[in-house]
C-alpha cells in the first residue's frame, strides 16, 4: 500500500534516491506536461532555491518509487509567494512561524484516477496538525478551488486571479483542521494514518527562525 513519507533535513540522507526521482518527476509534470518553460533545466531535474535544508517533503512511495509528492516551506523566510508572486496577494502575505507555503504538488499520470491524490491531501493535513502548523499558503491554478472544496479544505483567496503560463492562477490560504482531515480521509478510504516518519525527527517548528527574513 502506498505510504506518504515525511522527509526533513534530519532524515534526508535516507531518501536520496526518492528525492532524485521526485525532482525528475517534477520536471516531467511541471515543464513537459504543464508547459512551465521557465523551470526547464538541461539535466531534467526541476529544482529551485527552496529545495534546501528548510524544506519538508511528503512523498507518496509505492514499492520505493515516487507516485506523488509535495513540499512545505517556512513563510517567515523568503519563499515563493513573497519573492516571486507577491503581486498576487493583494490582501497581504500571511507570514508566521506556524504558517508554511505549500508547493510542487503532483500525482503521476498513472495514479490520477485512484486515491493517491486524496491520500496526499490527507497527509498534508495530518502532518500539519501533528506539527502545529495552522495554515498553508499556495499559488495554484483556478481548477484547484473546486477540488479543495470537494475534499473539505477551507480556502481563502489572497487576491485576484492572475494568468501564469496561459493559466488563470490564484494565491490562497488553506486552514488546517481536524474536520478537513476527516473529510479527505473518508474520500481516500483511510481509517488510520498513512504517514511514515522517523521517531527521532525533531519538531519542524523548532527549526523555524523566530524573526521574518
Amino acid at each position: 500500500m502506498t505510504k506518504v513519507h515525511v522527509i526533513t533535513r534530519d532524515n534526508r540522507h535516507l531518501y536520496e534516491d526518492p528525492l532524485e526521482e521526485y525532482f525528475r518527476l517534477r520536471h516531467e509534470v511541471f515543464v513537459k506536461e504543464r508547459g512551465w518553460r521557465d523551470l526547464h533545466r538541461p539535466d531534467g531535474r526541476e529544482i529551485d532555491a527552496y529545495d534546501n535544508g528548510n524544506a519538508v517533503y511528503l512523498l507518496a512511495l509505492d514499492q520505493d518509487h515516487v507516485v506523488g509528492g509535495q513540499r512545505l516551506y517556512p513563510t517567515v523566510m523568503p519563499h515563493m509567494l513573497s519573492e516571486v508572486f507577491g503581486h498576487m496577494a493583494q490582501r497581504g502575505i500571511p507570514r508566521a512561524e506556524h504558517i508554511f507555503e505549500w508547493t510542487r504538488y503532483f500525482v503521476i499520470k498513472e495514479r490520477r484516477m485512484g486515491r493517491t491524490d486524496c491520500r496526499l491531501l490527507a497527509a498534508v493535513q495530518e502532518f500539519c496538525l501533528q506539527e502545529g502548523i495552522t495554515e498553508l499558503t499556495a499559488v495554484v491554478e483556478m481548477w484547484w478551488l473546486p477540488r479543495w472544496q470537494q475534499t473539505g479544505f477551507k480556502v481563502k483567496p489572497l487576491g485576484l486571479p492572475t494568468v501564469i503560463e496561459g493559466q488563470p492562477c490564484i494565491a490562497a490560504a488553506i486552514t488546517i483542521s481536524r474536520e478537513s482531515l476527516d473529510q479527505v480521509r473518508r474520500l481516500a478510504g483511510l481509517r488510520d494514518s498513512m504517514l511514515v516518519r522517523d521517531d527521532q525527527m525533531s519538531p519542524v517548528l523548532e527549526r523555524v527562525p523566530h524573526v521574518a527574513a
